[in-house]
């Protein structure tokens, strides 16, 4: 595939990850069609790629986890390009907090993970994800287009305190491309490759604006003693992209995210 002969769909679109895919492949001349539920921040990136002269786009306010309104996002996209190449989910959410937590004074369990905080973050990135990803292969398979599924998985998928709803979800979706190939080949769909990509700290406004004696603590674990950007991101799929023997996997992009806490030093 040539980024610049591709429509590429992105959810999340309106902030992070899924802002600058956009910025990159529109640079790169491929054909957008960007989605977020929040018409502001989707507005604000409409508004930043036509600054860079970056036209060949349009904008879909809606959400990811709601069936109908997926399939109304698949199938206005291609009203207006006639086929999909790319999708890249990127919609997201986080809302971290312990299992339990007991109180210091009386050792019991005074605070518990809400069933709400639970089901948001499954809602919109997993089962957001898996809407996304069914609708926009079935696309693909009927059109016979060279196309590329890119779930968002995430290195928390191995596990973080503080994330069991988050570290949930990333965990799932780094399973999707095996299971998706699999199916693909069992079923003669030869057109589509999957290959999911598992970001390590990213230099996001999220990241950049939080507690700064926080963020040096995670930077210490990582090699390259920084944050990724967003536009390395971009340049790994462009990789998998161009190179169609990468399928059926999910690769790392950390930095080298290394856990050093009790090692001896």
């Amino acid at each position: 595939m040539n980024p610049k002969e591709s429509v590429v769909l992105i959810t999340g679109a309106g902030s992070g990850i899924g802002a600058s895919l956009a910025d990159h492949f529109g640079q790169k001349g491929s054909m957008l069609f960007l989605a977020d539920r929040d018409p502001k921040a989707i507005l604000k990136t409409a508004e930043i790629l036509k600054e860079k002269e970056i036209t060949d786009f349009e904008t879909f306010c809606g959400d990811v986890a709601d069936e109908k309104e997926s399939l109304d996002m698949v199938n206005s996209a291609l009203r207006k390009f006639s086929k999909i190449n790319i999708v890249i989910p990127c919609a997201g959410l986080i809302r971290d907090g312990l299992a339990i937590s007991m109180d210091k004074e009386t050792k019991r369990v005074n605070k518990k993970l809400s069933l709400e905080d639970w089901n948001n973050v499954l809602n919109v990135n997993l089962t957001g994800s898996f809407l996304t990803i069914r609708d926009c292969a079935e696309a693909m398979a009927n059109g016979g287009w060279p196309s590329l599924i890119v779930p968002i998985s995430s290195v928390n998928k191995a596990g973080q305190l503080g994330q069991l709803n988050y570290s949930s979800s990333k965990v799932a979706l780094s399973l999707f491309p095996k299971i998706l190939v699999g199916e693909f080949l069992l079923k003669k769909i030869k057109n589509i490759r999957v290959v999911g990509i598992a970001p390590g700290y990213t230099k996001t406004p999220m990241l950049e604006n939080m507690n700064q004696t926080i963020l040096e603590k995670l930077i210490k674990d990582v090699h390259l003693n920084r944050l990724i950007e967003p536009s390395e991101i971009a340049m790994l799929i462009e990789h998998i992209i161009d190179n169609e023997a990468i399928n059926g996997t999910t690769i790392e992009i950390t930095g080298g995210l290394c856990h050093q806490s009790g090692v001896v030093k």
